[in-house]
């Protein structure tokens, strides 16, 4: 790898994952791996460029319609483009049409990029993920074909167990931590072959058993404010992006935030 790599422009696309829940910030705005990742190639690249185009609870097929033509045209050195497991989580879902606007989506997008990067989102352990576990590898089974075909980069965060640890997880156990977005950045910035900085995939600390009482006190905060709204928006055809703009629409010179 090129370890003096150069890359002047980003384009992210996706779901909340790229948009950066649960990396909240004190404003109340999230940062994400994206928003980390750019700001590491500003510091890097004088007049740095960057857009998200990320919704919230996006479909593979909104990511398509409403955000893959505007990043194309962009015409940015580095694409990032994730999305379908929302389709996958759902209780029906239709794999073939998934795998159709995936390859819909990386087939316009290669030639516009300089580089395209596809992801295997991590997995959380437990058993409510094993239920889609088999979904989940369906859909990086169809990444990885199509990164194989188009040229793309792929970053497989489903192969590292450090992200399917809880502690990588925010309360609603849908969406990393501020360091498990820190992690995926560092994965991508080694992926598009810079010099890394850690070992991303390096294990926490061992865990001290959380007492009966505190796991059951979590376990009830979670269904009440996350698992019983999420089902509800599920069963009513509801996202929580719903008329929510991109997170950074323009391909805009990119200032790294103050401490």
């Amino acid at each position: 790898m090129d370890m003096n790599a150069s890359y002047t422009s980003l384009v992210t696309i996706g779901d909340s994952f790229t948009e950066g829940l649960s990396d909240l910030l004190p404003d109340g705005s999230y940062r994400g791996w994206a928003d980390v990742l750019a700001a590491r190639l500003a510091a890097r690249e004088p007049g740095f460029q960057y857009a998200n185009l990320a919704v919230r609870g996006k479909l593979i097929g909104q990511i398509v319609d409403d955000q893959v033509g505007v990043a194309a045209a962009m015409r940015a050195d580095v694409v990032t483009l994730v999305g379908g497991l929302n389709d996958a989580l759902r209780p029906k879902c239709d794999m073939g049409m998934v795998r159709g606007r995936l390859e819909e989506a990386v087939e316009r997008l290669a030639p516009s990029c300089g580089t395209l990067v596809l992801m295997r989102s991590p997995g959380r352990d437990g058993s409510v993920m094993e239920r889609f576990r088999p979904r989940m590898e369906e859909l990086f089974s169809v990444v990885d074909d199509l990164a194989g075909r188009y040229g793309a980069l792929v970053v497989d965060l489903y192969g590292a167990p450090v992200l399917g640890d809880p502690r990588m997880w925010g309360v609603d156990r849908l969406h990393l931590t501020d360091e498990g977005h820190r992690r995926v950045a560092e994965a991508v910035w080694q992926t598009l072959g810079l010099p890394p900085e850690e070992d991303w995939r390096a294990p926490l600390p061992a865990a001290v058993p959380a007492r009966w009482a505190t796991r059951r006190a979590e376990d009830v905060r979670f269904a009440r404010e996350h698992l019983v709204p999420w089902i509800g928006r599920r069963l009513t055809g509801r996202s929580s992006g719903d008329g929510r703009p991109a997170k950074r629409a323009e391909l805009l010179p990119y200032e790294v935030p103050g401490p």
